[in-house]
């Protein structure tokens, strides 16, 4: 039985590789720091240590195979996001490296690259070029696993039960503008929160052998247009989809004063895919059913959330 170390086990996405790990047998050891992770079996241990604090992480590889560092901080100051981000995955990767665990697999961002338009590319055919401190922070997260012989996959939007970012924040951008803006054209690559962490899994326990690259991009294959997405975020949040279209200065000269909806709004209007194929041939996975269908099976949820907000 291969035994996995999940940082972030708390969070949006450990929760869902918890899950799916645990159905792939595994014997887990649930890493968390403020939020309590949820033990799912006999097989299944929690530790409570803090990426920052190296002591904290002293011995939490000890027996592992195969870390999967689901763990990041987003937003906030450039201080913490060095310190969780960066360093704390320094540290996370000496401990491992101590405790001889044989891989790790770091899901990061695509976010790394800085504002496209990307269409269709590898890793290999794009330069990091991160715009915010959240992605400077998580390329170093990337150098550290890298280095270290270890996995780094970029996912774009991920969207699902727990999502604090993507739709709430698309649902913001349509309250905030009375038109489309250039027809919502732009191509993006789109990943649920459940198919992610089915490749996260699956990346810590494929052969080596299978394995092209160290770095993947890990979306669904098949691209989504921005109108498909916004769409389907007006729809559950009860929105009149606007009758007419603006431009993008338009756009950005009423969302001057909203730098949280500017941000959307520049994620949206260009086209940010990426292709992900390689990454489901190499671990020979079937990729699950597209936007539309995956979109619904999270929608009561999301209904849930934004009524409550």
């Amino acid at each position: 039985m291969t035994t996995v170390l999940i940082t972030g086990a708390a969070g949006f996405l450990g929760r869902h590789v918890v899950e799916e790990a645990a159905r792939q047998g595994a014997a887990l050891r649930l890493m968390s720091h403020r939020r309590p992770a949820v033990v799912t079996g006999p097989a299944c241990a929690v530790v409570c240590a803090d990426l920052r604090d190296p002591d904290s992480l002293r011995g939490v590889c000890e027996g592992i195979d195969v870390v999967l560092h689901c763990a990041s901080y987003i937003g906030g100051s450039a201080q913490n996001n060095e310190s969780v981000n960066a360093q704390g995955t320094r540290n996370l990767v000496a401990e491992a490296r101590r405790a001889g665990v044989s891989r790790i697999v770091y899901v990061s961002t695509a976010s790394v690259y800085g504002r496209g338009a990307f269409c269709g590319a590898t890793p290999a055919e794009l330069t990091r070029n991160p715009a915010s401190p959240t992605s400077a922070s998580r390329a170093a997260a990337e150098d550290a696993v890298l280095a270290d012989g270890g996995l780094v996959l970029r996912p774009h939007l991920v969207y699902g039960a727990g999502d604090a970012w993507v739709v709430p924040g698309v649902s913001r951008l349509l309250r905030a503008l009375p038109g489309t803006v250039d027809g919502w054209s732009a191509c993006l690559s789109l990943v649920s929160v459940q198919e992610l962490a089915r490749l996260a899994v699956a990346a810590g326990l494929a052969p080596a052998i299978r394995l092209t690259t160290t770095t993947y991009h890990a979306s669904h294959p098949a691209p989504v247009t921005a109108a498909t997405l916004l769409r389907a975020v007006a729809d559950l949040s009860e929105l009149t989809w606007p009758p007419y279209e603006m431009t993008v200065d338009q756009a950005c000269g009423m969302l001057a004063d909203d730098p949280g909806s500017r941000h959307a709004l520049d994620m949206l209007r260009t086209d940010h895919w990426f292709d992900s194929a390689p990454l489901w041939r190499d671990l020979r996975l079937t990729p699950g059913p597209g936007f539309e269908s995956a979109f619904a099976q999270a929608a009561p949820w999301y209904r849930s959330a934004l009524a409550d907000a």
